[in-house]
């Protein structure tokens, strides 16, 4: 099955990351399901990727919410027949706090959206997958750099992309007897919305603030129509790409 005859889902497809996939997805020939809490930036989204003339779908979802996401793939299956790739990349962040002193609300709303929104994706991905002709699918986990270490005071973060690291890893082994491939790609510093205080400077481990270089979030997308482009038989388990002189990689 080529490209042109593909379905896609990408939450949070109103902003950063997840608009840049959804767009370069529909240049490629998916027919693309945007999901995301505002409908507005959706039709922005839509409006920026009509030019391939690739068929969108504007589904408004809180994936934190069970019925909502259920109504999400519905609404999917319903437009377009099947489920070919679904890119699990809504996120949000918390405010920087020492460990002690957060909200169980603030950690609750963290984990809610970034680990328990991609669980209740993938369980409705897998209903659709195994059950369609040709059978299988992919499902790209947007983990992070943060998946492998972080940042100070960001432990509801940190958590749930630890956390997808570990959904990845299952639903890759859940996913074999069904023809389904799951990988995860771990960004570090993509120049989005919610990158942008990175110029200014931000805490390091060391007790400092300094400056952080990020990079295109279009390479991000890249990235992902690569893994997507893969047969089934195939996958990229994990990707990291990052801004090359972010600090990451070395003693902090």
């Amino acid at each position: 099955m080529n490209s042109s005859n593909k379905v896609a889902v990408v939450t949070g497809a109103g902003t950063g990351i997840g608009k840049q996939v959804a767009i370069a997805l529909v240049q490629e020939g998916y027919s693309v399901a945007l999901a995301g809490r505002r409908r507005e930036p959706l039709e922005a989204t839509a409006a920026a990727a009509d030019a391939s003339g690739a068929a969108t779908l504007i589904v408004p979802t809180d994936v934190s919410d069970p019925a909502s996401v259920k109504a999400l793939f519905a609404a999917t299956r319903e437009k377009f027949g099947r489920l070919d790739l679904l890119f699990n990349n809504a996120g949000v962040g918390a405010r920087p706090l020492p460990l002690e002193d957060l909200a169980f609300d603030q950690w609750k709303k963290v984990i809610d959206i970034n680990l328990n929104g991609p669980f209740l994706c993938t369980q409705e991905a897998f209903r659709i997958m195994k059950a369609q002709h040709p059978q299988g699918g992919r499902i790209i986990n947007n983990g992070s750099i943060s998946a492998h270490a972080p940042r100070p005071n960001s432990a509801p973060y940190a958590a749930s992309k630890h956390g997808i690291t570990g959904l990845t890893k299952a639903t890759s082994l859940d996913g074999r007897k069904y023809n389904i491939a799951c990988g995860q790609i771990d960004i570090g510093n993509a120049a989005t919305e919610m990158t942008a205080r990175m110029g200014q400077g931000v805490p390091q481990a060391n007790g400092s603030i300094e400056a952080e270089p990020t990079f295109d979030s279009l390479h991000v997308a890249r990235a992902v129509v690569y893994m997507a482009s893969l047969p089934l038989y195939a996958n990229v388990q994990f990707m990291t790409v990052m801004a090359t002189k972010m600090p990451f990689v070395g003693r902090g």
